[in-house]
């Protein structure tokens, strides 16, 4: 597994817009390229992080190479007009060696069964 780190600061009143776009523009990239999803965070200093999974380092150099460009330019924009700034590049890219993480949709699931 593969991970890239990203992180955003936005303008301030356009949270909810940014993570409204953010969590659109996740779903379509998961779709069109292949991306395993990604989780978005809230920094100390009022930066998001997003922590974005990818299968492997091909792939995510695929969608990279593509712009992780998608088909609702509504989504892109505003996504777009809520950053105040971000770096082109990712903050880190990370090979996983190790995962013990449990998902977060898996222990719902599970939590669900149990009801």
């Amino acid at each position: 597994m593969f991970v890239a780190v990203y992180w955003w600061w936005v303008h301030p009143g356009k949270e909810d817009q940014f993570r409204a776009a953010w969590r659109r523009g996740t779903e379509l990239i998961t779709r069109i390229y292949g991306s395993l999803g990604s989780r978005l965070h809230r920094a100390a200093d009022g930066r998001f992080v997003g922590i974005a999974e990818w299968p492997d380092e091909e792939t995510w150099q695929h969608a990279m190479d593509a712009k992780m460009a998608y088909d609702e330019p509504e989504t892109r924009a505003a996504f777009v007009d809520a950053i105040a700034d971000a770096p082109h590049d990712p903050l880190l890219t990370l090979t996983v060696t190790d995962d013990l993480l449990l998902r977060t949709l898996d222990v719902a699931d599970e939590d669900l069964g149990r009801m």
